[in-house]
């Protein structure tokens, strides 16, 4: 959770093994509908090759936003 311009928005950030910040996205809110744009994005900008591992944190919205997105292509 940041402020930013005044306004608290939560941050999605995706890093890669070496720590590096492949994306992001900033949202108002934390369901299932902003985690699922925030993974397609960043899955869109990794340009080298699919990720192995997601670890994410116990945000409650993130299996459903995974599995759409794994049936989304």
């Amino acid at each position: 959770y940041i402020k930013v311009k005044g306004k608290w928005m939560y941050l999605y950030r995706a890093v890669d093994s070496e720590g590096n910040t492949v994306d992001f996205y900033l949202s108002k809110n934390r369901k299932a509908k902003s985690a699922k744009r925030f993974f397609k994005k960043a899955l869109a900008s990794c340009h080298t090759s699919k990720p192995r591992v997601l670890t994410v944190d116990k945000n409650p919205a993130y299996p459903k936003a995974v599995k759409q997105s794994q049936k989304s292509g």
